[in-house]
């Protein structure tokens, strides 16, 4: 290696830990790989979910009111667009599957979606979005519902029926149950799956978050896929998991725009109450949904991101699930080190920016109340360096780890390489223990991925903002050997973009 004969190197406040990244493989040629995409969007979607927040008690006037704040907040203006409800929309009876129509598809909650004048509630909500030039996204699971066999309901435009293409075995459905799966060798499949999103598209829906997925989906992807084609209105298709591996990489490549593949995020609400009213209203025996979250409970996701990063790439992305920086710190569970590190992990993983919390105190739901959007996570959400990391469609590769997340001290580093020869790195300190002292995290401008250069590097801070000004004073110290160093507090990220001078 290259003796590197000026590098800077950038201080942040406040943890246990030295660690020196070593070039364990570059991160330009790891991420260099391109996937094919036929999806609409080739950069990582940007919005808002109901479930972090609403959960299944989510209704079309909360939903028009986060689409409100959306605007008024200026997060909009930053690139968050999409507005998607989760689960809960569609009639759920109990055990025997979703309610459906005549040819077999679920059928609206009117309670929550009333139908507006002679539009339906969904396809009136989706217009409302579209008309503040917002997206919206809807919930689906795969197979088709206990109910339609039951009744051998008719496939749209063909002369099948749904106890033709349905099987024995039963699909995941979190809400309801009683959903059975579907085999594709029958004659009626795929153009039953077609009518669900011919008429989603009908309803002007911009997004499909298809839940439940297992390694055994891989049929049910394709034809979603292929129903979207056949539908004429672009959509992006997250398939989001029951639990599935790396095996289905392949076919989440070929067929899907993105995909979540990690536990929820949420480790609070009413799916973990301890009464059986927890799902019906008057949600009873719920516990409530604050605080979302916890940085010990999504810190599997650095493994996730090292693991799946060979995946991603223009419209292909690893979805992390939700962003639950919003509300403050007692209610999204994290500390303010914590929410800058989960917007870094994301950005460099270059997933989704999915905000899970309340955007707005205006809006409340059946389960506790908000603190509404802070200051202070507002500033986070709309830092225009961070979203442009986010946004290179990169996928960062992890580079150097000590230790494991949790109370063991540990850190990790992830570092990308963008088109214009710019690095991107995140040193993490994954110490849980918010009273220990910080650390300091060391790399090296080679470790990630950039030439040697006689001139140095400017090193920017992406959340303060600063950078050394070339030939001027710095409180910047100059490090020596190419090393990139921060003080790193518990739970904290120092992010960085390492630019060549030359």
């Amino acid at each position: 290696m290259k003796r590197l004969t000026r590098v800077v190197a950038a201080m942040v406040t406040a943890t246990p830990l030295l660690l020196v990244g070593s070039v364990a493989g570059s991160p330009a040629a790891q991420a260099a790989t391109a996937y094919p995409s036929s999806g609409p969007d080739q950069t990582p979607v940007m919005g808002w979910s109901g479930w972090s927040f609403l959960r299944l008690g989510a209704n079309a006037s909360q939903v028009e009111g986060e689409a409100r704040a959306l605007l008024s907040t200026g997060l909009a203006a930053a690139g968050y667009t999409d507005v998607d409800i989760d689960d809960g929309w569609y009639q759920c009876p109990g055990p025997q599957g979703p309610n459906v129509d005549a040819d077999g598809r679920w059928v609206i909650n009117t309670a929550n979606f009333p139908s507006v004048g002679s539009e339906n509630g969904i396809k009136a909500l989706a217009a409302y979005l579209h008309s503040r030039g917002l997206k919206f996204g809807i919930y689906e699971t795969a197979g088709i519902s206990s109910q339609a066999v039951a009744e051998n309901t008719p496939i749209l435009g063909t002369s099948d029926t749904a106890d033709q293409i349905a099987t024995t075995t039963s699909q995941n459905n979190y809400n309801c149950g009683g959903m059975m799966s579907i085999d594709y060798s029958a004659p009626g499949a795929q153009a039953y799956v077609n009518s669900i999103v011919d008429q989603l598209a009908s309803w002007g829906v911009d997004y499909i978050k298809l839940d439940g997925i297992t390694d055994q989906n891989g049929p049910d992807i394709k034809a979603w896929q292929a129903a979207i084609h056949h539908s004429g209105r672009p959509m992006v298709l997250d398939a989001t998991e029951g639990s599935f591996t790396q095996q289905l990489a392949p076919t989440l490549n070929k067929f899907a725009n993105q995909w979540e593949y990690e536990p929820d995020i949420e480790f609070n609400g009413p799916d973990e109450g301890p009464g059986a009213t927890c799902n019906t209203a008057p949600y009873t025996d719920c516990t409530s949904v604050f605080p979302l979250t916890s940085y010990a409970d999504w810190s599997d996701r650095f493994d996730g991101v090292a693991q799946w990063q060979p995946y991603g790439g223009p419209g292909n992305f690893n979805d992390y699930d939700s962003i639950e920086v919003g509300d403050g710190s007692k209610d999204s569970g994290m500390s303010l080190a914590a929410s800058e590190t989960q917007l870094s992990l994301w950005s460099l993983g270059s997933a989704p920016l999915i905000i899970g919390g309340d955007l707005t105190s205006s809006v409340t739901n059946a389960y506790g109340t908000s603190a509404g959007l802070t200051a202070t996570d507002l500033k986070l959400l709309t830092n225009a360096q961070v979203i442009k990391v986010d946004q290179d469609s990169i996928d960062a590769a992890r580079i150097a780890q000590t230790g494991t997340p949790g109370s063991k001290p540990g850190n990790q580093v992830f570092a990308k390489v963008e088109r214009g020869g710019d690095a991107v790195v995140g040193l993490f300190n994954t110490t849980t223990k918010l009273n220990s002292a910080p650390v300091t995290i060391s790399t090296t401008a080679a470790a990630l991925g950039l030439p040697a250069d006689a001139k140095g590097y400017e090193v920017q801070n992406l959340w303060s903002g600063q950078s050394v000004v070339v030939g001027g004073k710095s409180t910047f110290d100059i490090a020596s050997a190419g090393q990139i160093s921060a003080i790193v507090p518990a739970e904290g990220v120092a992010l960085y973009r390492v630019t060549p001078l030359q």
